[in-house]
């Protein structure tokens, strides 16, 4: 079975803030900076509102029966559009198990919604049983199903109270977490183009998402603790050959812990 962690990285969709709140003439950084102080007169906090992020980014680990792989989708001149219709895309072809850190709660609503903007089709994604008989009892869109597996969710047993950010769980557990880079940085690195260096950030991400899901496949029995070692070590390898200094960042951090 091929297993594909994703996460996705977000910027403020400064065309629809104009048209919310009437701020057209602003530049992209005026009409940003306003999105966040009307989300802190309403909230108190600066997360804007699902319907309000753009995706820019989105990173994948894929364990197939080939191996290990780490990319980002599309290139730095992907738009929107192609990089989410990549992302349905893949489940269409090749029907992976589903793994993130906040995936429900962020990650697919998000591209839910973004896909209904470009017109992105994702029939297999949407699968109930209709079509495919195997996926009735087991889809990407029950929360208790295990084709797709949100392990923040999962861990927390389903309660907000008991949730965990991703960085202080891979911190827990002996992995890197944040390299210097967070997600309160996306906006400004995209600001001054730094596309680059946001993938790269999304790539660790995803990273340490499957690390932590590794150990909790030993936790459930799924892989023996051989197996687990043996997991562990194809990381090591893979981030040992790639010329990328992020992934080489990585792999110092995790064997400084």
């Amino acid at each position: 079975m091929n297993t594909l962690v994703f996460d996705i990285e977000t910027v403020p969709d400064v065309e629809l803030g104009r048209r919310l709140y009437n701020l057209a003439g602003l530049a992209d950084a005026q009409v940003a900076r306003a999105m966040f102080a009307l989300r802190r007169q309403g909230t108190g906090g600066d997360f804007l509102p699902l319907e309000q992020q753009r995706v820019v980014a989105i990173s994948c680990v894929l364990r197939s029966r080939d191996g290990l792989k780490v990319w980002s989708l599309g290139d730095l001149g992907s738009g929107e559009g192609e990089l989410i219709q990549r992302f349905f895309d893949g489940i269409d072809k090749y029907s992976p198990d589903l793994v993130s850190w906040n995936g429900s709660g962020f990650d697919l609503p998000v591209l839910t919604y973004r896909a209904l903007l470009h017109g992105v089709q994702a029939p297999r994604y949407w699968e109930t049983g209709e079509e495919d008989t195997s996926f009735r009892y087991n889809n990407y869109l029950s929360r208790y199903h295990w084709r797709h597996t949100d392990v923040m969710d999962v861990l927390a047993g389903y309660q907000a109270r008991g949730r965990v950010s991703l960085a202080n769980m891979a911190m827990l557990l002996g992995f890197p977490g944040k390299l210097g880079f967070d997600g309160s940085q996306v906006w400004d690195a995209f600001q001054a183009g730094n596309l680059a260096g946001i993938r790269a950030y999304c790539e660790t991400d995803v990273l340490n998402t499957w690390l932590i899901w590794l150990r909790f496949a030993q936790l459930r029995g799924i892989l023996s603790r051989e197996e687990h070692s043996a997991e562990l070590d194809r990381v090591r390898g893979f981030l040992a050959a790639q010329a990328e200094p992020h992934f080489g960042e990585f792999l110092k951090a995790w064997e400084g812990r």
